[in-house]
């Protein structure tokens, strides 16, 4: 996992922890942890990140909503972690 940020790290973590959690849902764990809010500018880059490398599947709830859904290769990076 060193070709990823802390906070990637962390967002991994969460969408591991969750059943196909929105956007939304995710940033407010990860604000929950670190106890500050967290912009989208920041959130949905890093979001993007894990979804190009292949370590989470984005799909859409709604027109609105995409939830995000941890991959095989995630999964194995999530729990070298742990």
């Amino acid at each position: 996992m060193h070709d990823l940020t802390g906070f990637q790290r962390d967002l991994l973590y969460v969408i591991a922890g969750a059943n196909r959690p929105s956007g939304q849902t995710v940033k407010e764990e990860a604000e929950n942890y670190y106890d500050s809010e967290i912009n989208h500018g920041r959130l949905y880059p890093n979001l993007d990140t894990l979804v190009n490398k292949d370590l989470v599947e984005k799909g859409e709830l709604d027109r609105r909503t995409n939830y995000y859904a941890i991959t095989d290769t995630g999964e194995e990076k999530n729990l070298r972690a742990a």
